[in-house]
């Protein structure tokens, strides 16, 4: 009889080369390309996560044709582009460019139209200037391609670099009141600012079944993140839809959300997409505006457009603990670069201008780190295309919850800030206050620069301050005296 060490021995030989082959073997596929394991995540993770952040990003495939189609607005109706054609190019750039984001920058950020530069569009562009639709998505596409310019010359990255720490923290924790208010809004609770409102004000009537849907849905979400449960975004969005669809159907007589299809079981699953917007592009604004008039108009978009992005991309980093002790996101310039490309091709293809969205701060908060999160959503976006019935589904009032949620897992990075100094504290809570006050991240990012650049000479310290910080306060005194507020 052979002795049992040997054979132990070639067992533990077998078992080694096997269990090298099994780590080979992961490190070929997703985890070694998105490095899932090394960032803490794993992929079931990185999946939910990704299904959390198009939930809560997928009523843009209805809010961006609605505002670029004038729907509801009889005069302007007839000027406004087709909601069918809209929803498929809105689905499709933000595919394409969230897998691109994915795959290349390898970050958990999603993209899509941006609000309140789908407005500009509509309602500056064409209305205001009269341009036409083509025309308008112009000057989208030539802003677009002049920051990725200035991307791949690393400017844009420069900028982001010369802001203070305290500044960089300042900003996420504003978008996280921005995305917290933007929750209470989409919840009716809040209502949207107008023209001689408060810009915050309490609905009238709070006993509504929509509230009582909302209510509910803010005490489940937040009763399953106490308790730390895994994927509490994303069963507080599908529980809260279905108890949606349940009062709809049982009280509110199928009438309780005037969008059709939302609290609906849809009829339809499939429904096929409409190409005809891509490529409807034309750059002679120029002629149709003036010279003078089209700069300013491209500077505009840009300003919103390069702030936007870089508060947006420097608080979801610090959120998920990506940036460095000097707050830098490693590989930046890819990110911004995607984002760049991603204003251009929204322009190309009529969908407006395409950012990235301070709603992947869900995916973040639901353990999403690396760039397969982003593909997932991206593959989410380009199904919607062929399956918008489903997504038209979901009530407003079953992600409102989610960003709430979301807004208070950002504000934990309050205790960062060194509140004793007034040159610091001043300008972080302008920063933190004006983003959703004025519901512009632009606005307040805006506002902290100028403030922590004007106090910084005024105290005699301007040798503190980055050089660049002085050009773009300069820019941004131009942007609130020119009044191009988007």
């Amino acid at each position: 009889m052979e002795p049992a060490v040997p054979a132990t021995a070639e067992a533990r030989r077998e078992g080694a080369v096997a269990t090298t082959e099994s780590r080979t073997s992961r490190s070929e596929g997703l985890d070694g390309y998105f490095r899932i394991t090394e960032r803490g995540s794993t992929t079931r993770n990185e999946i939910l996560a990704g299904v959390v952040t198009w939930l809560t990003m997928a009523y843009i495939l209805f809010v961006n044709p609605a505002i670029l189609g004038f729907v509801g607005i009889p005069d302007l109706e007839p000027l406004g582009l087709p909601f069918n054609q809209v929803l498929t190019v809105t689905a499709l750039v933000a595919g394409v460019l969230t897998i691109a984001m994915g795959l290349w920058a390898n970050y958990p950020f999603a993209l899509a139209a941006g609000l309140g530069l789908n407005a500009f569009v509509a309602f500056t562009l064409v209305v205001g200037q009269g341009l036409t639709y083509p025309q308008a998505m112009g000057v989208i596409v030539l802003e677009g391609l002049i920051i990725a310019v200035l991307v791949m010359t690393g400017f844009r990255e420069a900028v982001m670099n010369a802001i203070p720490m305290a500044l960089k923290k300042a900003i996420g924790i504003g978008i996280g009141l921005f995305i917290a208010f933007i929750g209470l809004v989409s919840a009716g609770l809040v209502v949207h600012p107008e023209a001689g409102e408060p810009i915050l004000r309490i609905t009238g009537d709070l006993t509504t079944l929509r509230m009582l849907t909302f209510v509910v849905g803010l005490a489940l979400t937040a009763a399953l993140v106490a308790r730390r449960t895994r994927g509490a975004l994303l069963i507080g969005i599908l529980v809260t839809t279905v108890f949606g669809i349940i009062l709809n159907y049982i009280w509110g007589d199928k009438a309780l959300w005037e969008t059709p299809g939302v609290g609906l079981v849809p009829s339809d699953v499939v429904e096929m997409p409409d190409f005809g917007l891509v490529g409807q592009f034309s750059f002679d604004f120029f002629g149709a505006v003036g010279m003078a008039t089209a700069i300013a108009l491209v500077l505009s978009v840009m300003l919103s457009d390069f702030f936007d992005t870089m508060g947006t991309v420097v608080g979801l980093g610090d959120q998920a603990g990506f940036l460095d002790e000097e707050g830098r996101l490693p590989g930046v310039r890819k990110v911004l670069l995607v984002d760049s490309l991603a204003a251009a091709a929204g322009g190309a293809a009529s969908a407006s201008s395409n950012t990235t969205y301070i709603e992947s701060a869900s995916g973040i908060a639901e353990g999403g780190r690396t760039g397969l999160v982003a593909v997932v959503v991206g593959v989410l976006f380009l199904l919607s295309m062929f399956l918008s019935p489903l997504a038209a589904a979901i009530p407003p009032e079953a992600t409102a919850p989610v960003l709430v949620v979301v807004g208070y897992f950002m504000m934990q990075h309050v205790r960062d800030i060194d509140w004793i100094d007034a040159s610091v504290g001043i300008p972080a809570l302008l920063t933190i206050i004006l983003m959703p006050f004025t519901f512009s991240i632009t606005n307040g990012v805006a506002a902290g620069f100028l403030s922590y650049t004007v106090i910084a000479l005024l105290r005699g310290r301007w040798r503190d301050v980055h050089p660049l910080m002085y050009a773009v306060s300069a820019v941004f005194v131009w942007y609130f005296a020119g009044g191009y507020l988007v």
